[in-house]
């Protein structure tokens, strides 16, 4: 049996559809169903059993798995209540790992670009304590998966037993179905779609950067079957452990998502700029990009969807369609 937390959520859901897909249902989901309808993202799925969080590591008493992939929790970037943010994504974080540990059991871990802060120290995953003590993540959530790599990284530098594979992934920009229930943390694409296709103009923000174009602002986005593809090479492939960024590679600009999405549609761009909340602009991104030479010199040799081509697969096959769930 595998377990995935954060089994409802959007990356968790499609790593449930894949483990279906392949023929599995010997999958335990660790979620809260809530009232935001994330219970839609399961609807067509499999599993065998639903684990509240509150009674997660009372289940794992006594139980053994295949690995535990652990994909849950508070991902909102504008979150603020510390505690909270601490206990979902760091002291969690760090029982499943030591349960992990004592059990023999493979720990497959959702990290985050977030962890790069404004960038200025690179995109490149190298997982040793100094290179990691340089990083600044720019919120509450980046800086709660910051700490959690660093006590992993620090465990491996000591030669503390680990879990027999162990694996960070520093997801990037994703997006796809089953992220619905987000709200304002969906991708801009799933936000803007429903507008464009009334008819309503696509907003994207102004430049406050010589020598950037308005709508420029880049991200390494990438689909979430793609970052699935990876979870799934990964359970293939028990030898490899590491921290992994987990990225196409190759930053596009909101301007080209926002043009992909309109040329899905058989309709021209119409897109409008508007000024960045003042707020904002000292610590906004305009640039982030993976290095994933360290997930390829691994061996995973899968490709990645272009851009143009994943967003035609997301309009064409969820959002412009009756049903939005996979």
């Amino acid at each position: 049996m595998l377990l995935v937390t954060g089994g409802a959520g959007f990356i968790g859901s499609n790593v449930v559809a894949s483990l279906n897909e392949a023929g599995r249902s010997d999958v335990a989901v660790n979620d809260t169903l809530g009232c935001d309808g994330r219970w839609r993202n399961l609807a067509k799925r499999r599993i065998a059993d639903m684990v509240p969080p509150a009674d997660l590591m009372r289940w794992l008493e006594g139980r053994k798995l295949e690995a535990v992939i652990h994909l849950g929790a508070i991902s909102d970037t504008t979150a603020s209540d510390g505690d909270l943010v601490m206990e979902n994504n760091f002291k969690l974080s760090l029982r499943l790992l030591d349960w992990c540990t004592a059990t023999g059991t493979r720990f497959i871990y959702a990290s985050s670009a977030a962890t790069y802060g404004d960038g200025t120290q690179g995109f490149v995953d190298d997982a040793s304590p100094a290179a990691l003590s340089k990083l600044r993540p720019l919120n509450l959530y980046g800086w709660s998966k910051h700490l959690f790599d660093q006590v992993v990284a620090d465990r491996v530098t000591r030669g503390v037993k680990l879990p027999p594979q162990w694996a960070g992934l520093k997801f990037f920009n994703v997006f796809g179905p089953n992220e619905c229930h987000k709200g304002a943390m969906m991708s801009v694409l799933a936000r803007v779609f429903d507008g464009a296709k009334s008819g309503q103009p696509v907003r994207l923000f102004k430049s406050h950067r010589d020598g950037i174009e308005d709508g420029d602002q880049r991200r390494d986005f990438i689909h979430v079957d793609d970052a699935v593809a990876v979870v799934n090479w990964l359970l293939a492939t028990p030898s490899v452990s590491g921290l992994f960024n987990v990225g196409t590679g190759e930053a596009r600009s909101f301007r080209d998502m926002i043009t992909a999405m309109f040329t899905a549609m058989g309709r021209a761009p119409n897109i409008e700029y508007v000024d960045m909340p003042a707020t904002l602009r000292d610590a906004y991104q305009y640039f982030t990009q993976s290095d994933v030479g360290k997930l390829r010199q691994a061996g995973f040799n899968g490709g990645f969807m272009p851009l143009e081509d994943s967003v035609a697969h997301y309009v064409r096959g969820f959002l412009d369609t009756t049903d939005r769930y996979r």
